[in-house]
């Protein structure tokens, strides 16, 4: 779809735009686009008490619904209960690995669909074209589908195999791409757009409204050119997700070139060959799965690796004590790594290009289970020096200084909100820090999503906490439900407007007799 420069506001103001077209943006797109969840006349839930609100009144959607009744009670592994209350329904008993059939069915229902318009930077599926195409993901398959297609139905169409129950990244986003064509939402997509503006305008009625400005990617026969745009909109959505801008330790030397804060230059430095078995050792920072995944990929080729990250091993919090074995060999392989081969606080780092080139058999070395690998738990990166070496302070003020051809830092991310003032900052529940989806995310009403401190505004996904697709698509069903709300009210009010006008003309033109 391509968007043009409207300077006037006419009648093109519409219903929702939504600022994000990954999974959140495109599951919110659907339930816009008249696709309505009912209870199925012989649907089950295991959830005793849940099943039965359902079957309290089986003839309403669940957009006819009131959703706070719904949600009491449901308990799940996300802090947003119309989230917990949604995966309830949609995967029941997810969490215990049990396939159970959702009792919902969907109906298209056009009379219900709501105008609105999704932008974002590339094809849908957002930042899942930017991820590395032959890890897999950390969630298991069924849990990043969206509602109307089975990702193992269309898996299977692509005549692909599942394993171990995921999928790749470039599997993923090749689904979401194809569901948005599936279920007929491209009319509502606006892709290869970067949103610049989003600000709140006052009408000559004085009603306010919100103005979304950007840059829209066109390509002619020749090159490939920006287009400004500006679309108009009763309420904004964002669903941006958090992958845009890198987090930073703020440490001394961070911007030295060696230092690199993505996955894709540890990636880019393997394919160049400026990284390889005879090179320094690589310094990843951080204990997530990212920072797991550039430690299989440089141990894959033998590069040694030392690895800082600021909490103890056996910490509940980190995400591999989280993680079930039988399903995540390849994170548990990098845990045992993690526990077996520490540096010890006051002992001489040991040469860990040494120990690629000569593994004893015999257990002389110290760190044989895994060679050119040494973990520095409950540290912390205190500088960075222009010579390629970091320095490491560890418990009680120690530092290590290492020798290192690149370093990685790779401790999350933050959205990108610059299109906002004051980068949203004031949106989040604590306005004196930045938005962060694990510490500070966007201040939402939990059963609508609707910012508490600015109306017809409203987040989803990673902005208020949710970092797993399966949990997302509660978000969406809160905003279609509140949206819907909202739709039914003004033409309510638009009918009632009507009579009243109809009245008044009988009035006026009625004459009284004496």
């Amino acid at each position: 779809m391509e968007l043009y420069n409207k300077d006037t506001f006419s009648d093109d103001i519409l219903p929702v735009v939504i600022v994000g077209n990954g999974p959140s943006g495109i599951c919110l797109s659907y339930l816009l686009s008249g696709y309505t969840p009912y209870l199925s006349p012989d649907g089950f839930h295991p959830n005793q008490i849940l099943h039965n609100k359902l079957t309290k009144n089986p003839h309403l959607s669940l957009f006819d619904q009131d959703l706070e009744f719904l949600c009491e009670g449901v308990e799940g592994r996300s802090s947003n209960p119309v989230a917990v209350f949604f995966d309830a329904l949609l995967l029941p008993d997810g969490d215990f690995g049990v396939d159970c059939a959702s009792p919902l069915i969907w109906r298209h229902e056009p009379e219900r669909a709501t105008p609105h318009l999704v932008l974002g930077k590339g094809p849908p599926g957002g930042a899942w074209h930017a991820m590395e195409g032959s890890m897999l993901t950390l969630s298991l398959a069924n849990w990043m589908e969206l509602p109307g297609l089975k990702l193992k139905d269309w898996m299977r169409d692509k005549r692909r195999n599942l394993r171990n129950d995921r999928a790749t990244p470039a599997e993923i986003a090749s689904y979401y791409q194809h569901y948005v064509t599936k279920m007929g939402l491209e009319k509502s997509f606006a892709c290869g757009t970067t949103v610049t503006s989003v600000s709140r305008v006052s009408l000559k009625s004085g009603r306010s409204i919100w103005k979304i400005q950007g840059l829209q990617r066109r390509a002619n026969v020749d090159e490939e050119h920006e287009v400004p745009f500006s679309v108009y909109a009763e309420n904004v959505v964002l669903a941006t997700g958090t992958h845009d801008i890198p987090a930073r330790l703020g440490v001394d030397g961070e911007n030295l070139p060696y230092v690199c804060h993505s996955f894709w230059e540890l990636e880019a430095a393997i394919s160049s060959g400026r990284l390889d078995r005879a090179s320094e050792p690589v310094l990843i920072v951080g204990a997530g799965l990212t920072a797991a995944d550039a430690v299989l990929a440089a141990h894959h080729l033998n590069t040694p690796v030392y690895h800082a990250f600021r909490r103890p091993v056996s910490d509940p919090a980190l995400i591999f004590n989280q993680l079930p074995k039988l399903l995540y060999p390849e994170y548990h392989k990098v845990h045992q790594m993690m526990s077996q081969q520490q540096h010890k606080v006051g002992e001489t780092v040991e040469n860990l290009s040494n120990q690629l080139l000569s593994s004893p058999a015999d257990g002389t070395s110290s760190y044989t289970c895994y060679p050119g690998y040494l973990s520095f738990p409950k540290h912390r990166v205190a500088a960075f020096k222009p010579d390629g070496k970091c320095v490491l302070e560890g418990e009680g003020g120690l530092q290590t200084v290492l020798q290192v051809s690149m370093a990685l830092v790779l401790i999350g991310a933050h959205p990108n909100l610059s299109f906002l003032p004051e980068h949203g900052r004031d949106l989040a529940l604590d306005s004196e820090e930045p938005i962060s989806c694990r510490r500070n995310p966007m201040d939402v009403d939990p059963y609508t999503y609707e910012s508490i401190k600015e109306a017809g505004l409203y987040a989803m996904g990673p902005l208020v906490g949710e970092n797993f697709v399966r949990f997302l698509k509660g978000g969406a069903l809160a905003i279609a439900c509140d949206i819907a709300r909202k739709q039914s009210a003004k033409r309510q009010s638009a009918t009632e407007n009507c009579i009243t006008s109809l009245m008044n003309i009988q009035l006026t033109n009625c004459t009284l007799e004496a």
